[in-house]
């Protein structure tokens, strides 16, 4: 009969352990924060990058919308919303690209016009 140390069995753990935490998945992920410079309230905020969508059903005067995102592929991000007369604004954004990571701050300006700050790595 064949007996078990003591010390097999933290070995045997610590080796689990160890292999678990070289594997694990680096999520990564861009924090957004879209800032409302309009002027004005604005309605059905969307953000449409690679893959899926996220928004806001409103966004005040100088408020800001915050949401962290994982992109799937590649392609354009795109802000829509509608303004306060009523009209749909469509603005076409950065590229995006999988595994890129950081933050990415637009600022809605009056007239239809946005700002894009990206600061995501590695570049798209």
């Amino acid at each position: 009969m064949s007996r078990r140390t003591g010390l097999r069995s933290p070995l045997y753990a610590a080796t689990i352990l160890s292999a678990f935490l070289f594997s694990a998945c680096h999520s990564y992920h861009i924090d957004a924060t879209i800032q409302n410079h309009t002027g004005a309230p604005i309605q059905l905020l969307e953000v449409d990058y690679p893959t899926a969508t996220f928004g806001a059903d409103s966004l005040a005067p100088d408020a800001s919308f915050h949401y962290r995102f994982q992109v799937r592929g590649s392609g354009q991000l795109k802000v829509s919303y509608t303004a306060a007369n009523g009209q749909t604004i469509q603005i076409p954004g950065p590229a995006l690209a999988e595994r890129q990571q950081g933050k990415l701050e637009i600022v809605l300006e009056p007239g239809g016009k946005a700002e894009f700050h990206p600061q995501l790595t590695p570049p798209a």
